[in-house]
């Protein structure tokens, strides 16, 4: 089954985000950057995490989320601080 992918735009990068159901009843956050401005290119963002299963759908969007942002903190030099 595949999981809706949801878009989400954080200081001029666009993702694709989902929480893909696992068999064992929870949630796997899904990531894939898809580029900044007119730069169309999509790269799966690897688990930021070992635990990357989450007990809620929910729960697993906004780790997605926040993996985004950190992922863009990351290659911008901000660091957390702004997060």
């Amino acid at each position: 089954m595949n999981a809706q992918r949801r878009i989400f735009v954080y200081r001029g990068w666009r993702f694709a985000y989902s929480a893909t159901p696992m068999g064992t009843g929870v949630y796997r956050p899904v990531v894939v950057c898809l580029g900044q401005g007119a730069d169309e290119q999509e790269t799966m963002l690897p688990d930021d995490t070992d635990e990357i299963g989450y007990a809620t759908e929910a729960e697993a969007l906004r780790h997605a989320q926040q993996q985004a942002m950190r992922w863009v903190h990351d290659r911008t030099g901000d660091g957390q601080g702004q997060f």
